[in-house]
């Protein structure tokens, strides 16, 4: 076993800026993008400035302008990665942080509210496009979670995953929320559950989505209620976790892992180790406790396993910049589980002292149980080429000194 570990961060994020992706978008909606980038963009920057304290953010900034592009530019990412000691990634589509969103609510916020279907299925498949572009410098190393607006037509989406398995991408991230669409315990989603599981396509759910109307007021970002609306962000903070998890509660009771035991879920940047198992345990209680329950009639017949069985079978955690206190209770959920992540480009990240974070972090941690978090655990999930990323740790990687 060599001394340099293999690190997969489970969690980062990377796309153009919004007008960048023309060339990428359909030629019949280049008038429509072109009216709604400044909107977009100004919309973006309001959103910035309550979301990420503008003055905290440019600070934070200002050291590392150039390095932040790596968000789009490869060679700058290959200096990151590096920087990092990360032989592989998953890539996500972005959000406010660098701009760098797909145009018409197609980034990492993917929601049905205020979408108009047509135009976001457009900047999801422009988005990728470019992402399928983007990884196939290294398919061993860059593993891209493709945008697929579900909701809207269940058809077009079985055809977008099947586009995508044939320009090498076989993660995709679907809304977390569905607003007035169906729920995903609704049968009418089988068809894309199946194309998923029979191509080995892996669902990705990614948090941050959640109805921000309540707490920010109706027409934020434009308009900032914050004096009227005390504690907003205080309130988002402590449910976003819950909007991250709903979509699972429903697919799990909704029997989808059941008809497609196969079909692999990934819930990245969630609350992990002390959030999860109180709400695995929740789920069984009303799985196992039949007495407790016997009044509500029967939900259980259609399920083989239990909620935490399902869990454990076909979802994993990526579990994005884990603090010490959450690795220190990884038995709790399971070690194979955990996924670690680095979050770039965004500030509550390990970057740009990923480095002194496992250090600090992993420092005692047993070596075995290291691995799997830092790399081991997401080569296995997504069927990473170990030997080509070994290569790439021999010369990148962090040593195994990390642990003692």
């Amino acid at each position: 076993m060599s001394d340099r570990l293999i690190v997969v961060s489970s969690d980062c994020h990377a796309g153009l800026r919004i007008a960048d992706y023309k060339p990428y978008v359909e030629s019949r909606y280049h008038e429509m993008l072109d009216m709604a980038v400044p909107i977009q963009v100004d919309m973006m920057q309001k959103a910035e400035q309550s979301f990420l304290i503008k003055e905290i953010n440019d600070q934070w900034r200002a050291p590392i302008e150039q390095d932040l592009t790596g968000a789009w530019d490869y060679n700058e990412r290959l200096k990151m990665l590096a920087g990092d000691g990360i032989a592989a990634e998953i890539i996500f589509p972005d959000g406010i942080t660098e701009m760098n969103t797909p145009p018409f609510g197609a980034g990492l916020g993917l929601s049905p509210r205020n979408a108009v279907p047509e135009l976001q299925w457009a900047g999801a498949m422009a988005h990728n496009r470019w992402l399928a572009e983007f990884c196939a410098h290294n398919p061993a190393r860059h593993i891209g979670v493709a945008s697929i607006p579900l909701l809207w037509d269940i058809q077009q989406a079985v055809d977008a995953v099947r586009w995508c398995v044939d320009n090498g991408i076989t993660s995709v991230m679907i809304p977390t929320l569905w607003e007035d669409q169906a729920p995903y315990h609704d049968r009418k989603y089988d068809p894309f559950w199946e194309v998923c599981e029979d191509l080995g396509v892996i669902i990705h759910f990614h948090s941050g989505p959640a109805p921000h109307p309540e707490y920010f007021g109706a027409n934020w970002p434009e308009e900032d209620r914050s004096d009227s609306l005390p504690g907003a962000m205080g309130i988002y903070v402590s449910e976003v976790m819950w909007w991250l998890y709903r979509p699972l509660t429903f697919m799990i009771w909704g029997g989808v892992f059941e008809r497609y035991p196969k079909l692999k879920a990934v819930m990245t940047e969630g609350g992990t180790v002390f959030m999860l198992p109180p709400w695995l345990r929740l789920m069984d209680h009303n799985y196992t406790d039949v007495h407790f329950s016997a009044k509500l009639g029967d939900f259980r017949s259609h399920l083989s396993l239990s909620p935490s069985e399902y869990f454990a079978r076909n979802v994993a955690v990526g579990a994005s910049c884990v603090p010490r206190r959450d690795l220190d209770l990884r038995n709790q959920l399971g070690v194979d589980k955990l996924m670690w992540g680095s979050d770039f480009p965004h500030p509550e990240g390990t970057w740009p002292h990923t480095a002194d974070y496992f250090r600090e972090t992993f420092s005692g941690l047993p070596e075995a149980d290291g691995r799997k978090i830092l790399g081991d655990n997401a080569v296995d999930w997504y069927g990473l080429d170990r030997v080509a990323l070994q290569a790439v740790a021999d010369d990148i990687g962090p040593d195994a000194s990390i642990f003692h």
